[in-house]
């Protein structure tokens, strides 16, 4: 049987358009490399695209 994990024990990142820190989700696991934002609302904004 699966263990349940923390919060705490997923990675997480800091956005990159509010600085806030956000963690690793389900739906990202295929991506996480290159997730660089925290939401829609974040990726919008496009603060952060100076790369």
């Amino acid at each position: 049987m699966p263990r349940m994990r923390r919060k705490a024990d997923l990675p997480s990142k800091t956005c990159a358009a509010c600085g806030l820190p956000f963690s690793w989700r389900k739906k990202w696991a295929r991506d996480w490399d290159s997730v660089r934002y925290c939401s829609d609302r974040c990726r919008k904004s496009g603060k952060g695209d100076k790369a």
